[in-house]
């Protein structure tokens, strides 16, 4: 199944035959037509009841119609991936519906509930979206962690080496390259020597409000060469280049290559007589020049001029096709015209232009579009028959699968009980047993064996300082090529094995978060994109979330499906000081959707956790897994524990007794300090409890689904966290405890209407030991008693 050969084909080899100009041509014009249309009906046709701005970018698309043309209905094979960049989103809601997969019920309600998303989207669109694009420069940069994670699956014979690689490509908006990201997926890439890459850059030098500095292409080829990449730039089309050979034509070549980006915009929107008038003026003395431009009508003038590469089938379909017969990633610098054929073509401020209802009507009848036929998918082409057979044989018209683009992978088994050397007893912190888990994991023995084949770690470069070193010890890292470890060949004492081989399953990145966060989005889709599971585990330093949080967003959105291992946290890294100290992740994982947060305090829990992590992630109604880890040692108990309440985000450590006034409720590292404090309680109030939150993430999450479904007429629906506080009286107090923000907590006074001292850290940055950062935040022992103090006081 899913084996994408044809006969006699070669990977990155195969593309369609001698190009259907004509076909093509009437399927550009169709494009440009419907994803103008779209936009104009969703701003000015469809009753508009909040009177806000729909918007739509008909400039953006119309700069993109082309290279998309060739791409869509010449160049790519169904098995390849393509992000397209978010403002082009309704030409490639065109193109599906050209190919069948689209209905004009989601696109005549672009941009609102229920239609076709402003940007494309994989979890809001449906399954003929490869990537989400809609945060700027990410969707590019992950088409290279993407190609990795096919080189990952094929190394690991996941995929079959007789199936055909899938090319990544990513249509690109020149601002894009704006995006720091960009850069940094580019070193990446070269570190891993990542293959069947493209970006396409629609080069039509303007941003959303400027047009783009000259000669700024040419620094963009020489940071894709140094990285490896082969760098095409593709500036005039065949007309042009036509003109050029003529005499005089080396003269207007040179005139346009010094054109100023600005002046060239101007010239575009101002039209024929406006080329001719500067043309003459600069090059009037060459008879050569003159010969070329005089004969021309104004309107084949500025044809002539605005001959783009970017807008020349022929020359696209020429490049694509010989970049085709290469595995090396590609960078098409492909120069355009922002708003191509509409009528603010080239002006400095189309970006969020629209055409206005008399511009339309005209674009109407230029394109031979009958009133009441807008949406008829072969209105006004000259051989709609022709272009019907046309789409129907074109490579990309095969179907991944009957229905869609995304493909399936079986779950991988996971053991009832993971792997693991006894806790009780020892000094050990949360981040130790999570290496000491993955670590027996990464044994593969017995009923672990399979679970073992398919995790993949990745960290960027905190590979050790976050305890992954026992389990890249056990299963090595992963390189296309096979390198050795030259300290272990000196016979030089080091506690890691550091050799790299295909067969490893952990990839080592540089220090840069975005670059994990997009791997892990990119190996989480692993099983939608290329058929094949695996089990994605990156870790990090919990404060440096916050660098890649864009990124984290992004692969959240997608759906894609990943474990992130988030330690050290908190100020419990005391003498650490500055930076490393984290106190808002807590939150995050509250507020960030696609993704279940859990804090554990001890390793019996991590171990319930971890188990549980492997399999949610893997279910359809599942999510990624976050988790916020410490590097304080604390002494493991010995006790049995409810497997189904730590999952859902808290258990009671010491029960109340009924209608006790107090229970302090405590998360994560601090379980010393509560317990400690719980004891001294328990001598004035002998029935107080003492609840252990293993996650506020899934009990706010849970709470919230009771409460809508009670204002459903469901009366006796209930939430775990309501059932933990029920032994509570009505009015007991709450002194809840965390190394993170106490707005984590805050909410849980709302349950029951119940009094809540909110014990936290909401500064950062100090120095010390924990006795001394624990006292002056307020989350030592004595604070928790003082807190408590307060609250049964009133």
């Amino acid at each position: 199944m899913n084996e994408l050969l044809a006969p006699g084909e070669r990977s990155g080899s195969n593309i369609a035959g001698i190009a259907d100009y004509a076909a093509l041509r009437q399927i550009e014009r169709k494009l440009l037509w419907l994803s103008a249309w779209m936009i104009h009906h969703a701003n000015n046709i469809r009753p508009n009841r909040d009177g806000l701005k729909v918007g739509g970018h008909q400039a953006s698309c119309a700069s993109a119609v082309t290279i998309m043309t060739a791409l869509y209905f010449h160049v790519l094979r169904p098995q390849d991936r393509v992000a397209v960049k978010p403002h082009a989103g309704p030409v490639l809601h065109a193109i599906n519906y050209m190919f069948g997969r689209q209905t004009v019920e989601k696109m005549a309600r672009l941009r609102s509930l229920g239609g076709a998303q402003a940007y494309p989207s994989r979890s809001k669109d449906g399954s003929e979206i490869d990537f989400s694009t809609g945060s700027v420069g990410l969707g590019v940069a992950i088409t290279s962690f993407a190609a990795l994670v096919q080189d990952y699956l094929r190394a690991h014979g996941m995929i079959g080496q007789n199936r055909i690689a899938s090319r990544h490509i990513a249509v690109a908006g020149d601002a894009e390259l704006d995006e720091g990201n960009i850069y940094e997926a580019l070193l990446e890439g070269w570190k891993h020597d990542i293959r069947d890459v493209w970006w396409v850059v629609d080069y039509n030098r303007q941003s959303l409000d400027s047009v783009m500095p000259d000669r700024l292409f040419g620094r963009f080829e020489g940071l894709f060469r140094d990285m490896g990449w082969n760098v095409v730039s593709l500036k005039y089309g065949k007309a042009l280049e036509a003109a050029f050979r003529q005499p005089g034509g080396a003269a207007l070549r040179a005139w346009i290559d010094d054109c100023p980006n600005s002046l060239y915009s101007a010239l575009t929107f101002q039209g024929g007589a406006a080329w001719r008038q500067a043309l003459v003026t600069d090059l009037g003395r060459s008879r050569g020049v003159r010969a070329i431009i005089d004969p021309m009508s104004d309107q084949a003038l500025a044809s002539l001029m605005t001959n783009l590469a970017g807008h020349d089938l022929p020359t696209l379909v020429e490049v694509f096709g010989k970049a085709a017969q290469s595995d090396q990633p590609t960078c098409f610098l492909t120069y355009t015209t922002k708003g191509a054929n509409l009528p603010f073509a080239g002006h400095k401020d189309n970006h969020s232009g629209l055409m206005n209802a008399e511009q339309m009507e005209a674009f109407r009848r230029q394109m031979r579009i009958r009133e009441g036929h807008e949406w008829d998918p072969f209105e006004g082409l000259d051989d709609p028959d022709g272009v019907a057979r046309f789409i129907a044989g074109v490579p990309y018209a095969t179907p991944l699968t009957p229905s869609g683009r995304m493909l399936e992978a079986p779950r991988i088994h996971v053991p009832a009980t993971l792997p693991h050397t006894p806790f009780a007893g020892r000094r050990l912190s949360t981040q130790g047993g999570f290496g000491e888990i993955l670590s027996e994991i990464g044994r593969g023995a017995g009923e672990a064996a399979e679970l073992a084949r398919h995790v993949v770690t990745m960290s960027p470069d905190v590979t050790v300082t976050t305890s992954l070193g026992p389990w890249v010890n056990r299963r090595g890292i992963f390189d296309r090529h096979t390198r050795n470890d030259v300290f272990r060949d000196s016979k030089l004492a080091s506690a890691q094995r550091w050799g790299m081989s295909p067969e490893g399953q952990h990839i080592e990145l540089g220090i840069a978060e975005q670059n994990l966060f997009l791997l892990l989005a990119a190996a989480g889709l692993a099983a939608p994109l290329y058929g094949a599971r695996i089990l994605p585990v990156g870790t990090v330093y919990d404060p440096f979330v916050n660098r890649g949080h864009d990124a984290l967003v992004y692969g959240c959105y997608q759906d894609a499906r990943f474990m992130l291992v988030a330690t050290p946290s908190g100020i419990s890294i005391a003498p650490e000081g500055g930076q490393h100290q984290s106190n808002n992740t807590p939150l995050l994982g509250m507020v960030q959707d696609g993704i279940a947060a859990f804090e554990p305090a001890y390793c019996d829990e991590l171990l319930l956790l971890m188990r549980y992590g492997f399999d949610w992630m893997q279910r359809p109604e599942g999510s990624s897994i976050w988790f916020r880890l410490s590097t304080r040692a604390i002494c493991q108990p010995d006790r049995r524990i409810e497997p189904a309440d730590v999952i859902a985000g808290g258990h009671w450590v010491c029960p109340p007794e009924p209608g006790t006034r107090i229970a302090i409720v405590y998360q994560g590292a601090v379980a010393p300090e509560a317990e400690a404090a719980h004891a001294a309680l328990l001598e004035d109030v002998p029935g107080a409890g003492l609840l252990a939150l293993t996650s506020p993430d899934r009990l706010f999450a849970d709470w919230r689904v009771a409460q809508q479904a009670r204002q459903s007429g469901r009366a006796d629906a209930t939430s775990h966290i309501e059932r933990l506080l029920a032994p509570l009286a009505a009015d007991a107090s709450l002194v809840t405890v965390l190394d993170g923000h106490p707005g984590t907590h805050a909410w849980i006074g709302g349950v029951r209407g119940q009094r809540v001292q909110t014990l936290g850290v909401d500064r950062f940055g100090q120095s010390g030991d924990i006795p001394d950062l624990y006292r002056i935040y307020g989350i030592d022992a004595d604070s928790i008693l003082n807190a408590c103090a307060a609250a049964l006081l009133g």
